[in-house]
């Protein structure tokens, strides 16, 4: 079992920064792969970016070069710092963690998902 809570979100300006985190419980959060994921007003909730046990990450096309994840294995922690941020990248941002690594990142990837925070950009 993990439990994921996520904090960081905000208001934010266009161009501007924020940094988000999930916090992970449970012994063998090293397995897993962690995901975030948003979901904007009335649209399905999309992929954002992922970091395997090992540390290779992937992106959305939309994020690459503005967003980076990393995680800290010891601090059961992942971070996304998302920089440049657009208007259109107002959502409710989810973490999620897989267990069983796959490389095709649907709705539903996660075997445990956090409650979301919130990220808006507007000026």
């Amino acid at each position: 079992q993990v439990r994921l809570v996520e904090s960081g979100g905000g208001l934010v300006q266009p161009g501007g920064s924020l940094s988000l985190s999930c916090l992970a419980s449970g012994r063998t959060f090293n397995r897993y792969a962690m995901g975030w994921f948003r979901q904007a007003p009335g649209k399905d909730r999309e992929f954002v970016a992922a970091i395997r046990s090992g540390g290779s990450t992937y992106y959305t096309d939309s994020v690459k070069g503005r967003f980076t994840i990393s995680r800290d294995n010891a601090e059961k922690l992942v971070n996304l710092q998302m920089n440049s941020l657009k208007p259109e990248d107002t959502a409710l941002y989810y973490c999620a963690a897989r267990g069983d690594w796959i490389p095709t990142f649907f709705p539903d990837w996660g075997d445990y998902w956090g409650q979301g925070t919130q990220v808006t950009v507007s000026s």
